[in-house]
């Protein structure tokens, strides 16, 4: 698998794997990835095998931290350590371009999730009451980041 910085091309197997991924929330559709091709404070990487899309994670810059906004691997890859080396790279995009912090938010009950969040240093801050579709929890989770640049 080789990371590429997200482009068009790539938006429709994404949200095939934003579905599989997020079928008991609110997947993203592919309207609501485009902007995200432009936008100055987005930042997504695509693992992909030749043209076939993996894996995807982004996150938006905000000051000087890194909100991750997105992270799946497509279903046939998963429990493989797809997921270990995205949430790896984009971790290390991150420091690379000087961001202090990272966060993000998770269903309280996908402990696969929180279980590799924790395993690069996330730690729970907090909750948000009914964040999935106004019904499901989510946790607010952090990640101190060090200097790589």
């Amino acid at each position: 698998m080789t990371f590429v910085p997200l482009a068009y091309e790539h938006l429709d197997q994404m949200v095939e794997i934003e579905k599989e991924a997020f079928e008991h929330e609110s997947p993203w559709t592919k309207n609501m990835f485009i902007p995200e091709l432009s936008h100055p404070y987005a930042h997504y990487i695509i693992g992909v095998s030749g043209d076939e899309v993996i894996s995807y994670a982004g996150y938006h810059t905000v000051v000087d931290e890194a909100h991750i906004t997105n992270i799946a691997v497509k279903n046939t890859y998963r429990g493989k350590g797809f997921g270990k080396l995205t949430l790896s790279r984009l971790i290390y995009d991150a420091q690379i371009v000087g961001l202090k912090r990272m966060t993000l938010e998770v269903r309280v009950d996908n402990y696969p999730a929180i279980k590799l969040y924790e395993s690069y240093g996330f730690v729970t801050a907090g909750v948000r009451k009914k964040y999935y579709d106004g019904k499901y929890d989510a946790l607010i989770m952090w990640k101190e980041l060090e200097d790589n640049k």
